[in-house]
Order: structure tokens, then sequence, then C-alpha cells
């Protein structure tokens, strides 16, 4: 582990934070909070500098934590709030899952910036919610390099979209066949270009899982674990963090 600089907080009878900067002494006087670095003198709540940047070196704020409401149910996170004066970028850990959401997708409301959680974009948990299935096509065409256009005897589910992701099933095996270009009634057009998916057989089952940024399904689990970055050279406030939660029905 590296080195920091953990702070005591006399008004909250507690060890509250850990600082990236190494000094060689810490002293506080008049106010104000010096420490000594490489024989140079430093003040540390200056307003005349960056926040964050500490003897010449830009770091990054972060804050970790634990939701664990209701601790012996399992969960669905599907929304967090920050009460903050900026948004911050987020990622998620639980027991059972995990997600993220970048700091731009924060929409505040109310005074607090609001936002769903997406799973990761490299999420192939293939047991969620966000894997539906199809059926048994009846022909399947990949004439086309760049393509494959399959074609089932009904109407397709009408859920499924543009983005998302195409897969079949041989027997035990799950192949990813492509991204979803067009969804025509009986016909999905899959592109192969990028992903040089595989190209399914007429037998093969097939299903799709919504894509993982477009579609919010939230992350599930016991707990969630948090944590909070922001790289942010002015001043920021972080009063409280919140989750829409509920119990997860399987």
């Amino acid at each position: 582990m590296s080195d920091y600089t953990l702070t005591y907080s006399e008004s909250a009878k507690g060890w509250q934070s850990f600082y990236s900067y190494k000094p060689e002494k810490m002293i506080g006087m008049n106010s104000k909070f010096y420490s000594f670095k490489d024989g140079k003198l430093y003040v540390h709540n200056s307003d005349i500098t960056f926040r964050n940047n500490f003897y010449g070196t830009q770091y990054v704020s972060r804050i970790s934590g634990v939701i664990n409401e209701d601790p012996y149910s399992v969960k669905t996170f599907k929304t967090f709030v920050l009460d903050s004066t900026s948004p911050w970028d987020a990622t998620f850990t639980t027991d059972l899952d995990s997600g993220f959401v970048d700091s731009t997708w924060f929409s505040l409301k109310e005074g607090d910036y609001f936002a769903y959680i997406r799973r990761n974009e490299d999420d192939d948990n293939l047991k969620l919610r966000s894997a539906q299935g199809i059926g048994t096509p009846s022909n399947v065409d990949s004439s086309d390099t760049s393509a494959v256009v399959v074609t089932f005897s009904f109407n397709v589910d009408s859920i499924i979209s543009i983005g998302d992701e195409l897969y079949s099933k041989d027997g035990l095996a799950n192949d990813f066949i492509g991204s979803v270009t067009s969804v025509s009634k009986k016909k999905i057009t899959v592109d192969t270009t990028v992903t040089g998916g595989a190209v399914p057989l007429v037998s093969n089952y097939m299903f799709y899982v919504k894509n993982s940024i477009a579609e919010s399904y939230g992350t599930t689990g016991y707990y969630l674990k948090y944590e909070l970055e922001n790289n942010s050279m002015s001043f920021v406030e972080m009063f409280s963090i919140g989750s829409n939660l509920f119990k997860s029905y399987p």
C-alpha cells in the first residue's frame, strides 16, 4: 500500500480523511495549515491555487462507502442521488453485480444530482433480466460479409431495438452474433464487421441482451458499495448520497 496522510477530526472524534500528499512536517498556525516538503514551506488552505494540488502534483478526490439498508434482503439499486455542488463519476459493486454512472449523465433535479445506474459495458452476465429469448429462426442469410440477416416465422418481440446484442444458443454454448442494426417484423439484421461474431445455424435458439448503456437495470445485491471520483480543480462540496432501491423478486 502506498503512503498517505490520515487526518483526525476532534468534532467527529474519528479518523475521517486520507490525503495523497506526504509532508515532512505539518503545523497549524493563525488559522492556516502549513507543511514542509523537500525543505520548502507550503500553505494548504489557500485560495490562490487549484484544489487537489499538493506540491505541484494534481490529484483526484475519491469518496467510498456502502449502502446496506435491510441487509438480509436482495435489493435492486435503481438510481443514485448526490446532494453535492457538482456531479461525480461513480462506480458500483454488489455481491452479485456491478455498474457505473458517468458524471455527465447526472441531471440536476430539485437541488440534487440524479442518475440511473447502468451496467458495465463488458458485462456478459446472461442471467440478468436484460437477456430475453426470441426463438428458433426459419432462415439465416450470411451472404453479406458485413452483416447477418436472421428471419423468423413469427413477428419478433417489439422490445428488441437497435444497439441490442444478439446471441445464439447451441447446446450449452452461447455464441455472440453481433449488434442489432435494424428490426423489421420478422427480420433482424446484425452488424458483424466490428465484432467478428459467429454465424448462427437455423437450429440455434436466438436471444438478445439489451444495450448496457442505453438501458438502465440498476445493480442487484444485498449491499451497494460505491466509489465516487471528482477531478475538479475548483471548490466542490458533498453533503450526502442516496439510492432508490427496492426488494428484488427473481
